[in-house]
């Protein structure tokens, strides 16, 4: 289900459903299963939060590698 929705999507559901319930707009009867349905948003927007933190990391590790391989082309020998 979570590769269906970008984050922006889920929490822009998410945001909707708890605007509907602050505002009173959602009935008692379907009380439940906007909070289901609340919990599994929630669920996709940290699984794509966690991805993405799992990615910048990596990403991060790879250019901190790449910059300790690199030769260091600024330094003179001055003596």
């Amino acid at each position: 289900m979570e590769n269906e929705y970008t984050y922006e999507d889920a929490f822009a559901e998410l945001q909707q459903i708890v605007a509907d319930m602050e505002s009173g707009n959602i009935d008692i009867d379907s009380l439940s299963a906007n909070i289901n349905r609340a919990s599994q948003l929630i669920a996709i927007c940290k699984a794509k939060l966690t991805s993405t933190e799992d990615e910048v990391q990596q990403l991060l590790a790879k250019l901190a590698d790449d910059q300790d391989e690199s030769p260091d082309d600024e330094l003179v020998d001055i003596t």
